[in-house]
């Protein structure tokens, strides 16, 4: 089968996804062998090949946001058939009986193994995956736009879990790619505010086109009264000064990002007093994503995606770096 694979950890301008014909997959009992119609391009992808996070197995295949047809399944699978529509998301498997498994936290997981960089993953034709990590996409997404919803959509509903948004309330979001344009659509159906700090005029075009309340630079600050919590999708600590300055007193500021660069020195009184908080958005759970699809076919979503062909992953990546992506990236196997 064809597949992009990861040889040698590099920057991605040097190209360091090779087209490769590597060998099928094929799953063992509790296993599904999917065939990708459609694998987004997620910034963690990035920060794996350009060597940002702990290195683990090589070669690998990348690749997250998986949507495609079950071509197989395993002798103890229940629930799956051949030709159900699933998606794959980061979260490949967990341990299932550590504490925070038990307690259903299991995106703390120690054991946890994920997708495109513990195994194999969708920048490929097929792969497999445990069917406890296979979810149904509803109807009315075609693949291509289901794609973002399996990481960028569903981190983000996270994040918003986590800063205790509420219907009505105000939210300050920071960076606006995959996930802010589906952040700002959840926001936006449960009434909220919502002033976007990006630094593309693009992004802020799209933003407005949602129905934001205010877009501006990152270092811009809207007329309008500060917002309960704040969400950055940028891997840029500076911003998590911007982000405390955003929220009034209260206010929470989660960073919904597996890499960052140093955040600044923060000053107690200037930045953090006052009750702030800062927190960070780890992964996700099975729920988070059986809950995120339920809401994204009620609202609906519509995710915006920018399309590439499976042999140009480096150059969607390049372009993703360079902030040149409007909405997602996506594969098109």
């Amino acid at each position: 089968m064809r597949a992009m694979q990861l040889q040698k950890y590099s920057n991605i301008s040097k190209d360091p996804l090779e087209f490769a014909d590597v060998e099928e997959p094929v799953p063992d009992d509790n296993e599904i062998l999917v065939k990708v119609s459609a694998c987004g391009v997620c910034r963690t992808d990035l920060h794996i090949i350009e060597g940002e996070l702990p290195e683990k197995r090589l070669p690998i295949t990348p690749g997250h946001e998986v949507i495609g047809k079950v071509r197989e399944v395993g002798s103890k699978v229940r629930g799956l058939r051949v030709g159900d529509r699933v998606g794959v998301t980061w979260v490949n498997s967990t341990c299932g009986i550590c504490e925070f498994c038990i307690s259903g936290r299991e995106n703390l997981c120690k054991d946890i193994r994920c997708t495109g960089y513990d195994v194999n993953g969708g920048y490929a034709e097929y792969l497999t995956v445990s069917a406890k990590s296979a979810f149904r996409i509803p109807k009315g997404f075609g693949d291509v736009n289901a794609a973002p919803l399996m990481c960028a959509g569903v981190i983000g509903f996270h994040a918003l879990k986590l800063s205790g948004l509420k219907p009505g309330d105000s939210l300050s979001l920071f960076g606006f790619g995959g996930s802010g344009h589906i952040i700002a659509q959840i926001a936006k159906y449960w009434r909220c505010d919502t002033f976007v700090f990006t630094r593309g005029e693009s992004h802020r075009r799209i933003a407005e086109s949602i129905g934001v309340s205010w877009t501006g630079g990152l270092d811009e600050e809207p007329e309008e009264a500060k917002a309960d919590a704040a969400i950055i999708t940028a891997p840029d600590g500076n911003l998590v000064i911007n982000a405390l300055h955003s929220v009034k007193r209260g206010g929470k500021v989660i960073i919904a990002d597996i890499f960052m660069s140093d955040i600044p020195l923060i000053s107690y009184y200037r930045d953090l007093y006052l009750e702030k908080s800062v927190g960070s958005a780890t992964n996700y759970t099975r729920e988070d994503v059986k809950e995120l699809l339920g809401l994204a076919s009620k609202i609906p979503i519509k995710t915006m995606v920018e399309r590439y062909p499976l042999q140009d992953a480096n150059e969607a990546l390049a372009n993703l770096k360079e902030r040149k992506v409007n909405g997602a990236a996506v594969l098109v196997i």
